[in-house]
């Protein structure tokens, strides 16, 4: 065999790897959604600084693994693909009255870290899409249950307490053994 077919044998067969590993990411991927209600309460001040920390948030994880075909330890890697605030009630309303909003995910045994922001929020839309980060999420979404907090700035007053539902879908990827 020549050089040339040897060094032509080797880079298929490169590929032929790198191809196979890719369809078996594809094929041992797959989406975690879960939704979490953020209440804005009335009369809270322009310009400050304001927290709201859900109530727990009861993941089902290990059911969405066994839906796809896999368990909790053999999950690799999870991070968070989107983030959508909708405005619920009142209806009508508009993110014109929020100038930034922080989210952070912790569990009672993992430290909290943020998960997503929007700076700058300018816009009469109902829907919001944050920046997620990129951290890696697996303790927190094989967790049972984990909360969010919420941390935002208002540009308006509020005069009617704002029900959000904070929608979220996680990138799931598991290991094949």
């Amino acid at each position: 065999m020549t050089l040339r077919l040897k060094s032509s044998i080797v880079i298929i067969v490169l590929i032929t790897a790198i191809s196979s590993c890719s369809v078996v990411d594809k094929l041992l991927t797959f989406t975690i959604s879960n939704t979490a209600t953020i209440k804005i309460e009335s009369g809270l001040p322009v310009g400050g600084v304001f927290e709201i920390v859900t109530p727990d948030i009861t993941t089902n994880s290990s059911k969405e693994f066994e839906n796809n075909n896999t368990k909790a330890n053999l999950v690799k890697d999870v991070k968070l693909n989107s983030l959508n605030l909708t405005i619920t009630e009142p209806s009508g309303k508009s993110f014109s009255f929020l100038k930034s909003v922080r989210l952070y995910i912790s569990t009672d045994s993992s430290d909290e870290i943020e998960l997503a922001y929007l700076e700058d929020i300018n816009t009469t839309a109902n829907t919001i899409s944050l920046i997620p980060n990129t951290a890696k999420l697996d303790k927190y979404v094989k967790a049972s249950s984990y909360k969010i907090r919420t941390k935002a700035v208002l540009k308006e007053t509020v005069t009617k307490d704002i029900t959000i539902d904070a929608n979220m879908k996680f990138k799931v990827t598991a290991d094949p053994f």
